[in-house]
């Protein structure tokens, strides 16, 4: 992408890798109850009795006590909140993150899916809700305090699950009441912020690769152990998500992370996890080959 930007005969021209057509901007909202609440009186008694400076010590109410409902909801946004992050790219400070357009359908699929679960959970957890109140009598004894809890339908609005796409802006035009000069500075700036957040999401992927990959080298390595090392089923499976990822995030086309997916496809073409644990020879290869893809990676700042 070359930005021409004039100011009277002369002329600027910024250019920067332009991805708008790969890739968009994603951004997932959650929200919940977390059944918490400060007590301030319990607070001011434990101070008290402890000799202590007030202020120093807070105490905290969970207000369902071990709630398998709520601790459910929990659960899936976890869940939600590494799919999400696994399969984009950072972007900017404010919690967009980078999508390609390559991952844009199984992302959708899968956050939607989530999406689902999450509502079900939430409201398995509101018909449960004053049943648990009823219990939490019990569990917090004199800390129980019903104006703690708020109502079914206030409680309810405390939940969301937002997923919200946006286009990707390149440097374009910007029709603001300044003159030639101030506009050139804008774009620059533009430019300037553009290219950093790509190289930031594109650093990202290759920290990824080399967290997992080296974690792979490392449990293959036999040689310098008298025992054999214990390692999932996921081992190889997580590689192959890499494999995955370099596949679908590379949207610079960058040769290197070209070379280095179809490298790693060919190392795992038939591999198991079975296999790495029974053949030593196979084991080897795979540690070899793995390691030959961790020297050719970019310099990170880890």
């Amino acid at each position: 992408m070359t930005t021409t930007i004039k100011n009277g005969s002369d002329s600027l021209q910024i250019s920067t890798p332009s991805i708008s057509s790969s890739a968009t901007l994603v951004e997932l909202g959650i929200s919940k109850w977390t059944g918490r609440k400060l007590d301030k009186s319990a607070s001011s008694h434990v101070t008290l009795v402890s000799n202590a400076k007030r202020g120093v010590a807070n105490v905290h109410k969970k207000l369902l006590g071990d709630c398998a409902e709520l601790k459910a909801i929990d659960t899936i946004v976890g869940v939600a909140r590494t799919a999400h992050y696994s399969m984009t790219m950072p972007w900017s400070d404010t919690g967009l993150r980078l999508l390609t357009t390559k991952a844009y359908f199984k992302y959708h699929e899968t956050m939607t899916e989530i999406q689902a679960s999450f509502d079900d959970c939430v409201n398995t957890f509101l018909q449960a809700y004053d049943w648990e109140i009823t219990q939490a009598q019990a569990k917090l004894g004199d800390l129980f305090n019903r104006n703690d809890y708020p109502t079914t339908d206030s409680l309810a609005r405390k939940f969301g699950f937002r997923l919200s796409y946006m286009p990707l802006p390149e440097a374009g035009d910007f029709r603001l009441d300044i003159n030639n000069e101030a506009q050139a500075e804008m774009k620059s700036h533009y430019e300037t912020y553009y290219t950093t957040q790509l190289n930031n999401a594109m650093n990202d992927i290759w920290q990824r690769a080399y967290k997992c990959l080296s974690n792979m080298s490392e449990r293959l390595d036999y040689a310098s152990h008298e025992s054999k090392k214990v390692f999932r089923d996921t081992l190889v499976s997580n590689v192959l998500d890499i494999v995955d990822l370099l596949s679908v995030c590379n949207v610079t086309n960058d040769s290197q992370m070209e070379a280095m997916r179809m490298k790693l496809e060919d190392t795992l073409q038939g591999v198991t996890p079975d296999a790495l644990r029974e053949d030593e020879f196979l084991r080897a290869e795979t540690k070899k080959s793995v390691d030959e893809v961790l020297k050719s990676l970019p310099s990170l700042d880890m």
